[in-house]
């Protein structure tokens, strides 16, 4: 069975009565039901497409923040072979909440950073949700200036609410690990290529996606400040969630529109959760074809686009 979201209750109710019908259908005594359920299947079905053509903002949300969503630890075992994880910053500790190390992708030598939210409660807690503290920002430049010193591309999955608020990260410097952070991707010169999976959140997420390429799975999200947050501040009521999301253009559409991110990754219908692999699949295909593209650029070729990339969002925007 799926986790339902509050708007697909009318596919959840549709799916339930397909599974009556199975129930009585598996009766070798009962009536042929087989007809009914072909018919229930297809309605479920274009109920499902019907409602993820037209998911709002705060729908989207609601998907990019699915429980049963592939993470980062999903990727890696289906796009990346031999991966090897390195851990702790050599300052302070290990942090859990991001994943870095080397790899294979396409058989070729990849430094992977990504940001694992964790599947259940055990693992929720290890990875602290996915909000990073200082030791995960700078084990990501640890691992990044490695592979810049050995030409290695670097690839980096996003999925964050944020960074980690907490009173010891502040302690121990979390703004300067954010900004050194976001500091060694644009200095890097090698291509790198990020790619938000699930959420996007604030300068936790563009720590590690000041990327050449920036690429967005469909729906996804990507803001300065989440939407509950920015409704808290905006109006002291975090319940009006829905309506900063609209405001903010956090989608990827809009996203893309405004040349904030490059591509979008298409995601089946439904979501990435209804069918993971082939989710994963896809965005596999989007980063071969974002390293494709930069295989033939020199190291300050690549810095210098990846830099005026960015210097171009404010012009442009202003513009």
């Amino acid at each position: 069975m799926h986790n339902y979201l509050d708007f697909e209750k009318p596919v959840a109710d549709l799916d339930s009565q397909i599974l009556e019908l199975k129930k009585i259908g598996g009766d070798k005594d009962s009536l042929d039901v087989s007809e009914d359920i072909t018919r229930l299947e297809k309605r479920s079905h274009d109920a499902l497409v019907d409602l993820y053509k037209k998911l709002n903002p705060w729908q989207k949300t609601q998907v990019a923040r699915h429980p049963d969503r592939p993470h980062c630890v999903d990727y890696l075992a289906r796009l990346v072979t031999d991966f090897t994880p390195l851990a702790g910053d050599r300052y302070f500790a290990e942090d859990h909440a991001v994943i870095a190390g080397f790899g294979r992708f396409d058989g070729e030598a990849v430094a992977v950073i990504g940001q694992e939210k964790g599947a259940d409660t055990q693992t929720r807690l290890k990875h602290n949700f996915g909000m990073a503290r200082p030791e995960g920002y700078r084990k990501a430049v640890r691992i990044m200036e490695m592979a810049d010193r050995f030409s290695i591309p670097v690839l980096t999955l996003v999925d964050t609410a944020g960074a980690y608020p907490g009173i010891g990260a502040e302690e121990r410097g979390q703004a300067e690990a954010i900004a050194r952070s976001t500091q060694t991707c644009l200095s890097l010169k090698v291509p790198l290529v990020s790619l938000v999976i699930g959420e996007g959140g604030s300068g936790g997420a563009i720590a590690i996606a000041a990327a050449n390429r920036v690429l967005m799975l469909e729906h996804a999200i990507y803001s300065v400040i989440s939407p509950e947050a920015g409704a808290s501040i905006l109006w002291r009521d975090s319940t009006r969630a829905k309506d900063v999301a609209q405001a903010m253009k956090i989608t990827a559409q809009d996203l893309r529109s405004f040349g904030i991110i490059d591509e979008i990754v298409q995601e089946p219908v439904g979501g990435a959760h209804r069918d993971p692999q082939a989710a994963i699949d896809a965005a596999g295909e989007a980063i071969r074809q974002a390293l494709a593209g930069m295989g033939g650029m020199g190291g300050e070729e690549l810095r210098r686009e990846r830099r005026q990339k960015f210097l171009d969002m404010g012009r442009t925007l202003h513009a």
